[in-house]
């Protein structure tokens, strides 16, 4: 396995050198934390884990549309030397790909990529603006807002965490934690 995909500096740099938006680097690493704390449960790869993650959606910025994202970030990945399993993880984190998610992996991802976002949405409109004081019932009403968040996928979250075979409850409240760990960065 190339040493780039284990590598979080290298992983920095494409996902700096494509992204510029600062809501969409902290989207990447509110995914990244959620995702690495599933890999430190689960007792997997974390850099590796971690990394696809961080570059999930490293392309959405300059190629927003479906025809293009996650098609035109493989592309990139696979000429930097990105395996198959980690580019076809990230494939599989938008439905519309029909890439499989057959792995732990790619249904981690799959799970924590809407709900990290909504989350960070849920973040927001609190009084602190604190992630210290979000709670899972607060996100789960917000859940129910079909106004709030409006291009969340509540389908994505809803089939993600069915996929992990985890109550929504636990799911919830283990991002919250995740992104706890790392909120200076996120700016919650």
């Amino acid at each position: 396995m190339s040493d780039i995909m284990r590598n979080r500096e290298a992983c920095l740099e494409i996902l700096n050198e494509y992204t510029k938006s600062n809501s969409l680097l902290k989207h990447a690493f509110a995914v990244e934390s959620c995702v690495k704390a599933y890999a430190e449960k689960f007792n997997e790869d974390i850099e590796y884990w971690s990394n696809v993650a961080l570059l999930h959606d490293f392309d959405y910025e300059k190629f927003p549309t479906a025809e293009e994202h996650p098609y035109k970030g493989n592309e990139i990945l696979e000429e930097k030397g990105f395996d198959e399993e980690f580019r076809k993880t990230i494939l599989s984190h938008a439905d519309y790909t029909g890439v499989q998610r057959e792995t732990l992996l790619s249904k981690v991802l799959f799970a924590c990529d809407e709900l990290a976002g909504f989350i960070t949405a849920v973040t927001y409109v609190r009084p602190s603006k604190s992630i210290d004081d979000v709670k899972v019932k607060s996100v789960k009403k917000k859940l129910k807002d079909k106004g709030f968040a409006r291009a969340v996928s509540r389908e994505d979250i809803y089939n993600g965490t069915e996929a992990l075979g985890i109550p929504i409850e636990e799911h919830i409240q283990f991002c919250i934690d995740a992104m706890k760990k790392n909120k200076e960065q996120l700016g919650l």
